[in-house]
This record gives structure tokens, C-alpha cells and sequence, in this order.
């Protein structure tokens, strides 16, 4: 497969994920556990065991030691010893501060025992921006290994820090997470994983790549189907017809959500006034802005502005816990 097109190489290195918190569980059969829709990206690590996952689509699929798989939109999904397997928030375990935002967790039966490391991370961008939105809702390292030589002493090495609880390796784990799953990405963008739409086809379509990547790098440039369709070198209507073909979303769309994208960070994160980012996107006035604005992300620009930075779910920690 041809490898990925400059500009979008350039538009990955700008997603960046930053460790929340992380837990070691060792759990005994019979277990469940019942993780809920979350705005952070969730990372499992098999250790030692099987268990299985209940995809955020129902799906049941069998997962063994050694596997690893990032959901990177945090849908909510199941870890369980079997599908049979009654699940329970993940407040239910017992939890331990091992230090800093590192935990040891414990739950299930009496039944056979696994070890699993997971962890909670964060893009620099929120849930809602559209090349987030693009990706599958699990990722898993097994899909990709075959093609990544240094995957698997990375493995190696995470299900012997989880196994043997050194001095320091909650650290330690908590680093390998993090490369693990910036590297699920990277190799999912490079070589696809039976995807039709969104970064793989355009990966594989350079002339969509180009459109994708002037698009996030210039939001408030005021981006007409014609001008894109320019830059792409068609017609209007073949660029138009091609560019849904290849993301799933019309130009106009896409061109939409990404501006308002923008627009929440600058109005969440910079605090910026409603009238200014209505300025710097080309708006003529702060009204239509504001109806644009809840049109596409569904609140108003005030709320997002008074509201600020979503804070984290709670997930595996004590105070989740009492």
C-alpha cells in the first residue's frame, strides 16, 4: 500500500494523546465490567488471560494475552471472562491508589484469574472534531503487528512490568501505554484495517488528502465546494461526488464542522469573545454565527464559553469508588 501523503503525515503529528489515569486489574472469574461512554480514549492491555470485549456496536470478540486495543472515541463497551458474564460499573472493584493517577484494582469471583492494564487518555483535540470521528470505534495492535517490528518487545515488556509489580513500573507502564496507543494510530493511518471512508481512503487518495489537509490548517478560510474542488484539480461536481465518496460527509459538511470545531476552541479553551470568533470566520455578524454554531454542535456559543474545558469521567478511581 502506498504510504500516506505529506500533508496528512503532517496533520497526525499534530493528534497528540496524554495519559488521565491508569489502573492494573486482576480480576477472577466470573467478572464484568461495564464501561461507560467517556470523552477520554480508552487502552487495554492483555497481560495474562483471556478475556472477551463487548464492542461499542454489540459485538462480541474473543481477546488473549498479549493483545492490545485502543477505543479511541471512549465508546462504551464490556470486559468480561464470558459473554455470560453479569457486568458491573467500574466503581464496583475494589481500588487501591498506587500512586499519583496509577491504581490497582481488584474484582470478579473465585474463579480463574487474568491480568489486564488499562488506561484513560485524552486527545488534544475533543471527541467532536471530524478527523477524531473518522477513526473505527476499537483499534486493536494484533491487526497491524505483522508490519511493526518493534510492537511486539514493546508488548513484551508492558506483560512484564504488569506481571512482576517492580518498583516504578506503574511509571514505566503508564509511558508504554501511551507509545502503544499513539502507535495503534500511526500504523492504522499507514496501513489500514479494512476501512472504506475517512483517513485510510484518504491516505490512499492523495488528492482528497490535499483538500483534507488545507481545510484543518486554514478553518477560517472561507471554503467554497468550488474552491475546493480547485485545489483537488476536478470539476465541482466530480470533487463533490468524490469527496463523499471517500469521507462519508459532503464538502459543505465537513468544511462546517471542522470551523466550528475551531470555533469551540477558542471560545472554551481561549476564552475568546463570541464576536471575535465570529470575526475571524468570516461571519458577518455574531447572530449568524451563534445559529451556525448550535446548528452544528447543538449549544450555544455562550455555553461553551461560559463552560470551558469538559472535565474528565471518573472511571477507576477511589473516589469512583465509594
Amino acid at each position: 500500500m502506498t504510504a500516506p501523503a505529506d500533508h496528512l503525515t503532517e496533520m497526525l503529528r499534530g493528534l497528540r494523546l496524554d495519559g488521565v489515569d491508569y489502573s492494573r486489574c486482576q480480576m477472577a472469574a466470573p467478572w464484568g465490567v461495564a464501561y461507560p461512554q467517556s470523552r477520554e480514549a480508552c487502552f487495554h492491555f492483555i497481560s495474562r488471560g483471556g478475556c472477551w470485549l463487548k464492542t461499542p456496536d454489540g459485538e462480541w470478540l474473543e481477546l488473549r494475552d498479549g493483545d492490545a486495543l485502543l477505543l479511541p472515541r471512549g465508546g462504551g463497551h464490556v470486559l468480561a471472562s464470558s459473554p455470560e458474564a453479569v457486568a458491573s460499573p467500574p466503581c464496583n472493584c475494589r481500588v487501591r491508589e498506587a500512586y499519583g493517577n496509577i491504581f490497582d484494582v481488584e474484582g470478579g469471583g473465585n474463579g480463574e484469574h487474568m491480568l489486564l492494564f488499562t488506561g484513560r487518555m485524552t486527545f488534544n483535540v475533543d471527541p467532536d472534531h471530524p478527523l477524531l470521528r473518522l477513526m473505527p470505534d476499537v483499534m486493536r495492535m494484533c491487526e497491524f503487528i505483522a508490519n511493526e517490528p518493534g510492537i511486539p518487545h514493546l508488548l513484551e515488556a508492558m506483560g512484564q512490568e504488569v506481571a512482576m509489580d517492580r518498583v516504578g513500573a506503574g511509571g514505566i507502564l503508564a509511558r508504554l501505554a501511551d507509545v502503544l496507543a499513539a502507535a495503534i494510530i500511526r500504523a492504522w493511518v499507514e496501513r489500514g484495517c479494512g476501512a472504506a471512508k475517512g483517513w485510510v481512503a484518504a491516505a490512499r487518495c492523495p488528492q482528497i488528502g490535499r483538500v483534507l489537509a488545507a481545510v484543518h490548517a486554514h478553518p477560517e478560510t472561507d471554503w467554497t465546494v468550488e474552491s475546493l474542488a480547485e485545489l483537488m484539480g476536478a470539476s465541482r461536481s466530480g470533487f463533490a461526488e468524490r469527496f463523499a465518496e471517500v469521507v462519508g460527509e459532503t464538502p459543505a459538511r465537513y468544511v462546517a464542522q471542522v470551523r466550528m470545531h475551531q470555533a469551540r476552541q477558542w471560545l472554551a479553551r481561549d476564552k475568546l469573545r463570541i464576536a471575535v470568533v465570529a470575526q475571524r470566520l468570516g461571519y458577518e455578524s455574531e447572530a449568524s454565527f451563534s445559529r451556525a454554531f448550535k446548528r452544528i454542535t447543538g449549544l450555544a456559543p455562550s455555553q461553551v464559553r461560559a463552560a470551558g474545558e469538559v472535565p474528565p469521567v471518573a472511571m477507576f478511581t477511589p473516589a469512583a469508588a465509594e
